[in-house]
């Protein structure tokens, strides 16, 4: 009752893509098919990365830490909205929502944060070949995941103090198909302003301090690309780089677009960036890397061998 009385509401109600989409039904067989194939992409890479002993390089570690994120952040939203439409409901309690924001928080930041750390690695890769192994030791690699997961659950933590802090009342129906925190803010009858100052400060700066990592990463690979005597080593030098460029500019342009701006702003337009970041860029991200990585594609082919060598054996 204490909870209660404090929001106003025990539960939130979440409308989900149906409106948009029109069909419940479409959605949902759409969601459960991207959902499945972002765990199994996502897990693919990970066993070939882990199996591999020429996949155990500093590159390879941040891919599969990324990995795991991306099966993180899709398990946050998408298993809740699949259950929710199974058995015929709209609901999610008060904790389930907090549990859901602060984890999405957690897992959409650390995404960033491991691209701008695959970027450093990728300029230390081509900038400074010759002290690579030296400078990207185990115990650095390590230390910067580690520092990322730290930053990313206390801004979590932030943010969802501030968020059960406020009063909710009469309105509990979040238009959208998981709790996102500024859907949720959006229905607050508290006054929201030291949520969004800290959204464009704390929250800036843990959207800005990666990407200006990855720019400044790129800026000094393409000064020392654009040195290289011959357009072999040119051509080399970008396509170590073409995948994650793919994948930051997918994220970093949906995450901009969509929380940049106050909360009381968010609609529906919002809503369809979000899903990009939090269901089609993990969707996509395995695709990307094994396609156009030869070590990761031999890694899954030697992988695929060893299924069938067991398989035939059993």
């Amino acid at each position: 009752m204490g909870r209660a009385n404090q929001t106003g509401v025990t539960e939130f109600l979440l409308l989900g893509l149906s409106e948009q989409l029109g069909r419940e039904q479409v959605s949902f067989g759409l969601f459960l098919c991207m959902y499945l194939l972002t765990v199994i992409g996502n897990l693919l890479i990970i066993l070939a990365i882990s199996c591999d002993s020429c996949l155990h390089t500093p590159m390879y570690f941040f891919l599969a830490n990324l990995s795991c994120v991306d099966i993180c952040l899709s398990s946050v939203t998408m298993p809740k909205t699949l259950v929710n439409h199974m058995v015929g409901s709209k609901s999610i309690s008060y904790v389930e929502c907090m549990t859901q924001a602060y984890f999405f928080i957690t897992f959409g930041n650390m995404d960033g944060f491991l691209l701008s750390v695959m970027a450093y690695d990728r300029y230390t890769a081509i900038c400074c070949p010759l002290r690579y192994t030296v400078i990207m030791r185990p115990q650095l690699c390590v230390l910067l995941v580690a520092v990322s997961w730290v930053i990313t659950n206390l801004h979590a933590l932030l943010h969802t103090v501030l968020m059960v802090q406020l009063t909710f009342c009469s309105s509990n129906v979040v238009h959208h198909f998981f709790c996102d925190p500024y859907a949720v803010l959006k229905l607050s009858c508290s006054d929201t302003f030291v949520n969004d100052v800290m959204v464009l400060t704390v929250g800036g700066l843990v959207f800005l301090i990666p990407f200006s990592c990855i720019i400044i990463s790129y800026a000094y690979i393409l000064s020392n690309v654009l040195k290289l005597p011959t357009a072999r080593g040119l051509r080399k030098a970008l396509s170590t780089c073409g995948s994650h460029v793919i994948v930051v500019s997918l994220f970093y342009g949906t995450v901009l677009g969509v929380y940049m701006h106050p909360s009381s702003s968010y609609s529906g337009r919002d809503m369809v960036a979000t899903v990009v970041f939090t269901v089609l860029t993990p969707l996509i991200n395995p695709f990307i890397y094994s396609l156009r990585n030869r070590d990761v594609k031999g890694a899954l082919r030697k992988l695929i061998i060893i299924r069938r060598i067991v398989l035939s054996r059993s």
